[in-house]
């Protein structure tokens, strides 16, 4: 196999490890802070109940309250920083970019360049674009939403699931998960999946912003570790549904699944 055959199967293999059947695609990367324009979407999150310390909360609480923020979600624009980190090679990939949820199923993902990378899904359909690499034509993968499996691990971001349905929940130590703001909730899927083993979800405490997930973690079943850090979020901005609408550059190649 060709070095650019070898780099474009390494592109489609990281895309692969969030959940999405041929395309999705973090380890250390510097901790992103959201900015200070930061606001939830809606009106103040659920207290915990009587008898449960706000610091230490029950894992059900958190999952609770990361559903509850999401469940008055309609949209989310935000800036992501992906560390995707492969065991097996020792290697590691860092991209940067824009990405952008509305209800139901939608979603869409710019990487910055050099990378170049475009996926998005109308609810119905969905694309990946690879630009490919200098000199190469760029390729596009289109699939529906049946043979592409949305992954568990974005369903709540999308309106397409309930977490208290598809999981079980643990807290992990803040302090030694470098998160000692919020809560580190653990996910794992009642139902095994090939896509990831377990989540790792990084929540938000304070009032203002309680259930927002700051950090996502994906460990698949080889130790491989896919880790996403949201800055910059806008919630129900009112996203017009074209943008999840991608149309590939000229010359493109076509693959349907």
């Amino acid at each position: 196999m060709g070095q650019a055959m070898q780099r474009r199967a390494s592109r489609l293999f990281i895309w692969s490890a969030v959940g999405v059947t041929l395309a999705f695609s973090v380890g250390s990367f510097a901790q992103s802070s959201f900015a200070q324009s930061d606001t939830a979407p809606g009106t103040a999150s659920p207290k915990p109940p009587e008898g449960v310390a706000q610091s230490e909360p029950a894992a059900s609480e958190v999952a609770r309250a990361v559903q509850a923020f999401y469940d008055q979600t309609h949209d989310v624009t935000a800036s992501f920083h992906q560390t995707y980190v492969n065991k097996l090679y020792k290697r590691t990939d860092r991209s940067s970019g824009r990405v952008v949820f509305k209800k139901p199923g939608m979603m869409r993902w710019d990487y910055a360049q050099p990378n170049g990378k475009v996926m998005a899904s109308t609810g119905k359909s969905f694309v990946v674009y690879d630009p490919g690499d200098e000199g190469e034509p760029g390729q596009v993968i289109e699939q529906t939403i049946a043979q592409s499996q949305l992954p568990q691990a974005l369903a709540f971001l999308m309106g397409t699931g309930k977490l208290e349905n598809d999981f079980t929940f643990r807290l992990l130590d803040g302090a030694a998960e470098g998160f000692t703001t919020g809560d580190v909730l653990e996910l794992r899927p009642k139902t095994p999946t090939p896509h990831f083993d377990r989540l790792l979800f990084y929540v938000e405490r304070a009032a203002a912003v309680r259930g927002l997930v700051r950090r996502m973690l994906i460990i698949d079943g080889s130790g491989n570790r896919n880790r996403f850090d949201f800055s910059k979020l806008k919630f129900n901005s009112n996203v017009d549904l074209s943008t999840f609408k991608y149309t590939p550059p000229p010359g493109t190649r076509r693959v349907q699944m």
